[in-house]
């Protein structure tokens, strides 16, 4: 009796990871619709010493590639410094991130997107807490990664 009425208290929590901000956006969601009664926890992306997100596709780049792969974590903190420094404009903060990702030579990106944390809705503006995703091809794996930016105080 009293595991019955604990579980009836106390939701279920799932934990899902950043890495794939996408997809946990889509989760939480699809519980709050269906009203499972489970809390979806996010927890923050695991990372390597040199910046790279944690995943079993590193282990499949080459030593040139995984050595260029280096720059989605700087394109993120690209991203990250033209907000610290005043900058709104979607265009820009992608902008700032591309550039990094464009100057490697092996990469292919396939996206670079602002986009609403919630909705997934894209953004023109930073005008609340925005995600920005990337995916990037080094060869045939490809690599996703993000950040959640959050707009200077007025």
């Amino acid at each position: 009796m009293v595991s019955k009425l604990f579980h009836a208290v106390r939701p279920a929590v799932a934990v899902f990871g950043q890495k794939d901000f996408q997809q946990l956006a889509i989760v939480r969601r699809m519980t709050a619709d269906l009203d499972f009664g489970i809390e979806i926890v996010g927890v923050p992306t695991v990372r390597e010493p040199d910046g790279l997100a944690l995943s079993s596709r590193n282990g499949l780049l080459t030593p040139d590639n995984r050595a260029a792969a280096v720059c989605v974590p700087r394109a993120l903190d690209a991203a990250a410094a033209s907000v610290a420094a005043g900058h709104k404009s979607a265009a820009w903060i992608v902008g700032a991130a591309e550039a990094v990702i464009e100057a490697e030579p092996v990469t292919k990106l396939e996206y670079c997107e602002l986009r609403d944390p919630d909705t997934l809705e894209l953004m023109d503006e930073l005008d609340r807490p925005g995600l920005l995703a990337v995916a990037v091809w080094f060869g045939p794996v490809r690599l996703i990664d993000n950040v959640v930016l959050h707009p200077l105080p007025r």
